[in-house]
């Protein structure tokens, strides 16, 4: 390896510099700190090189980087079609095939690179000062010396808690995206807004799937572009679940025939008119991580597509990044994964979480009932779990409590709701709600005892009144064979 070598990312290989400009195509943030700093001739393929430069200059100009499509546009109107407009599209397309797997190992190792080289460059201005005997700039050496050392990739310095007050104190601060479910969107002051994240909590066979489809589909009703994750049901099975959502029939009623139907033909082209777009992902339980799922939404933002919500049935399935011998602490670090994907690339996430083998039968699913770790919750700016009673799923009812939110008022619980798999239909309108359950459930508790006791009270004296009316109707017939 020779200097000249070590001057570019020659040294790294071809496949390295494709996957650098992928990565600046593909991640704002990156692009942001590494643009200002990489030069054209830190490739060696002169392709490259035309695009860098051409990256460099829509930056420059627009303080962002071209969609794929929009990076070809730029460079029809420098060629004629030919053979450099061919190799250039080529290339292009060979940066937009290329894996993202090892994106961490490809940003870190090419950031590092540009601060080595801006670290040479101020060494060599230090070096001429000095060599022409000017020791009074002795501060300036200092100063850009420092600041080639101290270049960052995190540019974010905070910020003063008065600036922009005027934006955070108007009504609609937060951009919301609504459940669909009014009781819990009144509490959540209009939803789940994006940068945060909410959980379901719940046991098997309860309906997360159902609440989350319900969730993706009112957010796509609403304009968004919503990216659906999910493990266990099939890409056919989600799909049946939004077209029940959009026409009102019950899953099991639907068939090739409704399309027969002109009220169901109008709904369904009622929700391809939105102005939304609903992209279902199905991925192999044991071998997807957060860093997957953060490649798979660059990938989409490249191609044009800003991902407003991410739905993830459910997160239990995602592999931790780097795997430990503790269940507890992989799934604290891939939440808090999940938590800092959502809040960098400014979307709403909601991800569901299996309950623990005592949340099963219970009237009330708690937080101490979360499968695994309790970080989880802790994680999330809104908790909410589903519990349903043998009674309840005959009657298509539900219990739901709004565990945690840091939004606004919490503890808070919708008894007997409607919740419907079957039909898709979720809601609290005819629920009874009560506050605060943990500090009621004593008190509750006493109720449905003494409520208990009056029962058997009831059926003891009926069974006395019958007791005494079968003794006198022996007597009376004793003394008539007398």
């Amino acid at each position: 390896m020779n200097n000249k070598e070590q001057k570019n990312f020659g040294y790294l290989g071809y496949q390295f510099q494709i996957k650098v400009l992928a990565q600046l195509l593909t991640d704002k943030k990156f692009a942001d700190n590494v643009l200002p700093l990489i030069g054209v001739d830190y490739f060696d393929n002169q392709y490259c090189q035309m695009i860098v430069k051409k990256l460099k200059i829509f930056y420059n100009k627009y303080n962002t980087t071209p969609t794929f499509g929009g990076l070809y546009e730029t460079f029809k109107t420098d060629f004629s079609e030919g053979v450099s407009l061919k190799y250039i599209k080529d290339t292009i397309n060979e940066i937009k095939a290329v894996t993202l797997s090892d994106t961490d190992w490809v940003q870190e190792t090419s950031f590092k690179f540009c601060k080595q080289q801006e670290l040479n460059k101020a060494l060599k201005r230090a070096n001429r000062i000095m060599d022409k005997g000017e020791f009074d700039r002795y501060d300036e050496i200092h100063s850009f010396i420092s600041d080639a050392l101290n270049i960052d990739f995190n540019t974010d310095d905070g910020e003063d808690v008065f600036a922009n007050l005027d934006s955070v104190l108007v009504d609609d601060y937060r951009d919301t995206i609504p459940l669909g479910i009014d009781g819990l969107d009144n509490l959540l002051n209009g939803g789940l807004a994006k940068g945060e994240v909410g959980v379901i909590l719940a046991p098997m066979g309860v309906g997360k799937s159902t609440f989350l489809t319900k969730i993706a589909n009112t957010a796509y009703n609403n304009g968004k572009t919503v990216l659906q994750i999910f493990f266990e049901d099939t890409i056919n099975e989600i799909k049946r679940k939004h077209v029940s959502c959009w026409t009102g029939v019950p899953l099991p009623e639907l068939n090739s025939d409704l399309l027969k139907d002109t009220q169901i033909i109008k709904a369904i082209d009622d929700a391809k008119k939105i102005d939304g777009r609903l992209i279902l992902k199905r991925w192999p339980s044991d071998t997807i991580t957060i860093t997957t799922i953060k490649n798979f939404i660059r990938k989409k933002i490249s191609d044009g597509v800003k991902i407003d919500l991410v739905v993830i049935d459910y997160i239990d399935c995602i592999l931790p990044e780097k795997g430990t011998n503790d269940i507890h602490v992989d799934e604290g670090r891939t939440m808090r994964k999940f938590e800092a994907m959502c809040h960098e690339m400014n979307l709403a996430g909601w991800a569901a979480t299996q309950g623990n083998r005592q949340s099963i039968s219970s009237d009330i699913v708690t937080n101490d009932q979360m499968g695994g770790s309790i970080k989880k919750a802790q994680i999330g700016h809104v908790v909410i779990s589903i519990a349903k009673t043998l009674q309840q799923k005959e009657s298509g009812l539900a219990t739901m409590a709004l565990l945690k939110s840091r939004l606004g008022k919490d503890g808070i619980v919708f008894e007997n709701c409607i919740f419907k798999n079957e039909s898709m239909i979720i809601s609290t309108e005819q629920s009874e709600t009560f506050l605060g359950f943990e500090e009621n459930r004593v008190e509750r508790f006493r109720n449905v005892a003494a409520n208990a006791y009056a029962r058997r009270r009831a059926r003891q004296e009926n069974v006395n009144q019958e007791g005494q009316i079968e003794e006198q109707e022996n007597n009376n017939q004793n003394n008539n064979n007398l």
